[in-house]
């Protein structure tokens, strides 16, 4: 068995073989190795020009700022390295001190935790704003079905069985409210804090001085200065976990009215270019449907791992801080992919009305009603509509 080293980087690479959800989506692109490691380094940057700013570190101490922006980092290195002692900050700043100059100030006050958490918010920033524009693309798409199908008459459905009659416009303003519902809860995630409590979370080596380079290092990074260390206060992991689950579950939800939809027997939508099968060349699958109720079903449980994590003893944990790490980077790539793909999926999908008047057919013979019927029970659907698309309008003024 070849030792750690030789086993070549390809061969242990994940290139999204077993989560084609989020296979070259913009998520998956913000939060590769790279992606964060680039945020590491980055907070290490911002770190010293945060303690020349408040005065804590000389002027000179700039050029070891540049030096660390300019440094070149081997992230499978810093992978295999990792494991010793614990988390990939220990080798990154050994591999930043071998290339800058002047030492003394690099890493100067912080801890690991520090700088992962900082790069993981950092990450989390890039996708939860990728993932408020996707909604916003998706709202817009929505808001323009509904109103175009307001009035047209479907079955709805409860247990799965034909219920009373519906409009789609209806049921598409349910997806809405639930965009907007998550649209609330994602913008809260949009600018989220900096980590930089030091050892055990007391900036000590900064003394008096600690809320101000805080404040710098947050505002240099554009992010949030937390009112103190959160290092066993994991509420902005929780947040996150809890927003990413709310987006992610709102197109869940969106999928799960189309795929049913979308059955042959049904036939009341379908994917413009639905996916082949191996053995059935007759089947148009439903694919991108299938892909983002994947994702649905995946979100809930990693963030349990989140919200478990949470409880975590005295200023430093052992464990439940590094269970955190990869749970929510697969959270933000599925998140980040449900939504960018169901933005996509919606606006290109094809409703067929005939089938809805077709099986809504079914169910007014059933009762052995007529017409009239159907009006007298969607006539007053159109204020529901209307509440939503006010709400449309609140929500992105």
């Amino acid at each position: 068995m070849p030792s750690r080293a030789e086993v070549p980087a390809d061969d242990a690479a994940d290139f999204g073989l077993l989560s084609p959800v989020s296979t070259a989506t913009a998520a998956e692109a913000m939060t590769g190795d790279r992606a964060v490691v680039a945020a590491m380094v980055r907070a290490e940057g911002a770190l010293v020009r945060a303690l020349v700013e408040t005065k804590v570190a000389p002027p000179s101490a700039m050029a070891a700022a540049a030096m660390i922006d300019a440094t070149e980092v081997d992230v499978r290195a810093l992978a295999l390295a990792a494991t010793e002692g614990g988390n990939p900050v220990i080798p990154l700043v050994e591999q930043l001190r071998a290339a800058v100059v002047d030492i003394e100030w690099m890493h100067f006050g912080a801890t690991s935790q520090d700088i992962l958490d900082t790069a993981l918010m950092l990450v989390a920033t890039d996708v939860t704003l990728q993932i408020e524009a996707d909604l916003t693309t998706l709202a817009s798409t929505l808001a323009t079905l509904v109103q175009q199908n307001r009035a047209v008459p479907l079955v709805a459905r409860t247990l799965t069985q034909q219920a009373l009659p519906s409009t789609l416009g209806m049921r598409a303003s349910g997806w809405l409210a639930g965009v907007h519902d998550a649209v609330r809860v994602v913008r809260t995630c949009t600018t989220l804090p900096v980590s930089l409590g030091g050892a055990v979370g007391t900036t000590s080596s900064y003394g008096a001085d600690g809320p101000a380079v805080v404040e710098s290092f947050a505002r240099l990074l554009g992010q949030r200065a937390p009112v103190s260390s959160w290092h066993t206060r994991r509420t902005p992991m929780i947040g996150l976990a809890n927003a990413l689950t709310v987006a992610g579950e709102t197109c869940g939800k969106i999928v799960a009215d189309l795929l049913v939809m979308s059955q042959t027997e049904v036939g009341e939508a379908r994917e413009t270019t639905g996916g082949s099968s191996s053995s059935m060349a007759h089947k148009t699958n439903p694919a991108q449907s299938v892909l983002v109720a994947s994702a649905a079903r995946q979100l809930p449980a990693l963030a349990s791992v989140i919200a478990s994590s949470a409880a975590a003893e005295q200023e430093r944990p052992a464990g439940a801080w590094h269970a955190e790490w990869q749970p929510l980077r697969t959270m933000l790539r599925l998140s980040g992919a449900a939504v960018e793909r169901t933005s996509g999926l919606v606006v290109s999908v094809q409703f067929d009305h005939e089938a809805m008047r077709r099986n809504l057919d079914l169910l007014v013979t059933t009762l052995g009603e007529d017409p009239a019927w159907v009006t007298s029970q969607i006539e007053h659907v159109d204020v529901w509509i209307d509440r939503v698309l006010a709400q449309h309008r609140e929500v992105f003024a």
